[in-house]
């Protein structure tokens, strides 16, 4: 039998892999790990990629709202905040003066335990740091809508502010081509009426809405232009290691930062493989993207770029949060096929959380679809328990069944963390 080692929970899981087929090994790539982070962070606010330093910007300010990502992102906030803070201060903004947003979008509000996770203890302790709200209309400010008539709704207490700064990090998305600057203001502190439009089928069924896509990625466009309106002012995102150390910091004027941010994380992390597979295995990349059934869908859509068509994807992830949602676990309990799910939400209002199963739809059409997630039931999962197991041995015979030996099988350790294509 082969042997690999999967990302998977907080501690990693081994599969064994029968022998008769052609695996190849999807890495993650990445840039090295800076040498000394801190210093690289220092040197980016005070000489950013366009715009004027974070401390200029601060000049005359009595407020900052930072908008930080939350617990589902290995966002090194508490490494990156502190440099940003110190600025801010140097700058005659206080303590007082400065909110933190946990930039939930519709996810679930932080913990207590969590906040501290995000931020640091010393942070948390010190400082404002507040979960956004998308459901609560009263705590969104109306700032109009986009030319293609998305409303706009953006956390009161962020466009409060003086100054209005996200800090993240960059990796391929499902639906925007790749995270970071303005995806912290929209989905992080909008209202529910704005994401709902941004992830109805209008943006999701975009065939460039999908990882690695910018530049004519019309959802890339729809937030660039709230962030804008938002007035955002200043980003500061990373771009990770494997192992979740910083190897690019990328601050300033967030339209220009981000995109070079953007440009550095193609050159040093695209993995080129040679050909299509008939199944690849992957994860939803561990602790904590696995945390629930609903993030696994990022593994799912990741590995579709390459996968043949008819192939089979197997995704692994501990899901020890289930589901996700209330209105997510509804659609997926009640779930009954792919093109049906598709047709059911063609022409219907939208429901928070309806847009990953859509994703995740539009995979199924193209390919096979197999689940390892013993956090979940069968009865969760509607029609996706046929091929839903809590059997890791089980689940994979079953996704390599009758695949004729010799068969190429793609192995993502670190699922939507691998950013890979065929490439000639």
């Amino acid at each position: 039998m082969k042997e690999a080692n999967f990302a998977f929970g907080k501690h990693g899981i081994r599969l064994s892999l029968p022998e008769e087929y052609q695996y190849e090994l999807v890495e993650s790539r990445t840039a090295a790990a800076l040498l000394n982070p801190v210093q690289a962070l220092n040197h980016a606010l005070d000489n950013p990629i366009a715009g004027p330093p974070l401390s200029v910007l601060a000049q005359g300010k009595k407020t900052a709202a930072i908008a930080v990502c939350d617990i589902t992102r290995p966002a090194p906030n508490s490494t990156t905040l502190p440099p940003l803070l110190s600025r801010l201060h140097q700058s005659g903004i206080p303590v007082e003066g400065i909110t933190i947003l946990i930039a939930t979008g519709l996810h679930r509000g932080a913990t207590d335990d969590e906040i501290r996770a995000i931020v640091g203890d010393e942070i948390a302790s010190t400082y404002r740091v507040l979960n956004h709200d998308a459901r609560s209309r009263a705590d969104q400010r109306h700032l109009g809508s986009t030319r293609r008539g998305t409303p706009i709704y953006i956390d009161e207490r962020f466009m409060a502010a003086d100054l209005h700064i996200t800090l993240g990090f960059i990796e391929q998305h499902l639906m925007l081509g790749f995270s970071g600057g303005r995806k912290l203001v929209a989905p992080g502190v909008a209202g529910q009426d704005t994401i709902k439009v941004i992830h109805s089928p209008k943006f999701m069924r975009e065939p460039m809405a999908t990882e690695g896509s910018f530049e004519e990625n019309p959802l890339h466009d729809e937030l660039v232009e709230i962030a804008s309106i938002a007035r955002h002012d200043f980003m500061l995102d990373v771009t990770l290691t494997q192992d979740r150390r910083i190897s690019g910091v990328f601050a300033g004027s967030p339209v220009e930062a981000h995109a070079a941010g953007v440009n550095f994380l193609r050159q040093t992390s695209l993995e080129k493989l040679t050909g299509l597979a008939d199944a690849v295995i992957t994860s939803s990349a561990g602790h904590p993207l696995d945390l629930t059934f609903y993030q696994m869908v990022k593994g799912i859509t990741a590995a579709q770029h390459i996968t043949k068509p008819g192939g089979r994807i197997l995704i692994i992830g501990e899901c020890p949060e289930g589901i996700g949602s209330p209105e997510f676990a509804e659609k997926l309990e009640a779930f009954t096929g792919h093109q049906q799910y598709l047709d059911e939400i063609q022409n219907q209002p939208v429901i928070i959380d309806q847009w990953q199963l859509e994703k995740l739809a539009l995979v199924g059409l193209e390919n096979k679809l197999f689940f390892f997630a013993p956090g979940v039931t069968k009865k969760q999962v509607g029609a996706l328990a046929e091929t839903t197991y809590f059997d890791l041995n089980e689940a994979i015979h079953a996704t390599l069944q009758d695949l004729p030996p010799g068969s190429r099988v793609a192995l993502v350790p670190d699922g939507p963390y691998a950013f890979a294509r065929v490439t000639p």
